[in-house]
């Protein structure tokens, strides 16, 4: 939408093939709170963005302006205390019109060839990235240019990485507990399937029951001396994998299949701003409500 309430234009942009070109569902994030899904066109490396621009002044008036201009732009954005900085790591641009008068609805055109979109979209909870198309009419008479703006996603392919022999993963209390989590690998794509098993080798203690986790560790540098990073986990399912307190020698079978959960990719310093981490949690819960846990990363990718 226009960032301002009453402004005297409408902006219109279309996308080429919008209507039938495949779409993301994504759920925002703002402080921590989900906010309604919203579609996204999606677009991949190197892929062309071209589409049109419509401007129509409003009740048949006449508008001035000193241009019209359309950009592509990659930012990140992030929030540390209630402050949002945005960086652009992207930044193409078209003139549309030169400085004149609008008296009737104009279409322009516009097209940015084989764009390099070196990141993966993301929305989170302390920080976006963000792929938008923006169209700005610049006032002739007016403080303040008249914007519009349409985002589009972006998704990064990457071949399947080699894959190591299996994970262990311990946990134990001295005289009183000894398990062994083992998984088939560290390194998954997102609609791979975790296959793995827990082994009792001491029990000791009165085990209620035991769940298993996936945890999006969300990493921010804030470029502060004072909090040089924010963390924020997301917990992204939770389910109860045994209940009843087991016996030494039980094997308990893990089968998680990934893709119906909502998963990104690890993102690993991304242009210096954030990282993401996915965590496999495994947490035991005795009679008298202690928690035993131990967590372990593994590497999501997209193919």
């Amino acid at each position: 939408m226009s960032f301002f309430y009453k402004a005297p234009l409408d902006i219109e942009i279309r996308l080429e093939n919008e209507d039938t070109r495949k779409t993301v569902e994504v759920k925002s994030q703002a402080k921590g709170k989900l906010q309604a899904k919203e579609k996204y066109p999606l677009y991949e490396d190197g892929e062309t963005v071209r589409g049109t621009v419509t401007v129509r002044a409003k009740d048949g008036r006449r508008v001035d302006h000193l241009g019209i201009k359309v950009q592509l732009l990659g930012t990140i954005e992030v929030v540390h205390q209630d402050t949002k900085s945005a960086d652009d790591f992207l930044s193409l641009s078209q003139e549309l019109a030169a400085p004149g008068e609008l008296k009737h609805p104009e279409t322009y055109s516009f097209e940015f060839k084989n764009v390099e979109k070196q990141y993966e979209s993301y929305h989170g909870a302390q920080v976006n990235l963000r792929y938008v198309v923006r169209v700005s009419v610049h006032r002739k008479s007016a403080s303040y240019d008249v914007l519009r703006e349409k985002e589009l996603w972006c998704y990064s392919y990457n071949s399947p990485p080699e894959v190591p022999a299996s994970v262990k993963m311990d946990i134990g209390i001295e005289d009183c507990l000894h398990l062994e989590f083992e998984y088939s690998k560290s390194r998954y794509s997102l609609k791979d399937v975790i296959v793995g098993r827990i082994y009792f080798l001491l029990v000791r203690l009165k085990i209620k029951h035991m769940e298993l986790s996936l945890i999006r560790r969300e990493i921010v540098n804030t470029g502060s001396a004072q909090q040089p990073q924010q963390l924020h986990n997301e917990t992204l399912v939770r389910f109860e994998i045994m209940d009843g307190a087991p016996v030494r020698g039980e094997t308990i079978p893990i089968r998680l299949f990934l893709g119906g959960f909502d998963l990104t990719p690890t993102y690993k310093d991304v242009n210096k701003k954030f990282s993401t981490k996915t965590l496999l949690s495994l947490v035991l819960i005795d009679e008298d409500a202690r928690r035993y846990f131990k967590q372990s990363e593994i590497v999501l990718y997209r193919e």
